[in-house]
């Protein structure tokens, strides 16, 4: 079972960068969770080796979303 979003980003927790691949950037979070960021959304953003959890809710939300349309199919 997915942690909630919420737990995935209370309490300054943390995500750390994973790998690049296919034109993502491929971040984990503390409980495990991976998740990529578009390099297209970058622009001229610094993306940090790690950083607070709370700045990368808008994509773990949408990786959340797409796994669970997924798992319903």
């Amino acid at each position: 079972m997915m942690s909630s979003l919420k737990d995935m980003v209370k309490d300054g927790k943390q995500v750390r960068f994973s790998w690049y691949r296919g034109k993502e950037l491929w971040y984990v979070t503390e409980c495990g969770f991976e998740f990529p960021v578009p390099i297209e959304d970058v622009g001229d953003a610094t993306f940090l080796a790690q950083d607070k959890a709370l700045l990368f809710m808008r994509y773990i939300r949408k990786h959340q979303a797409l796994i669970s349309e997924a798992r319903a199919a």
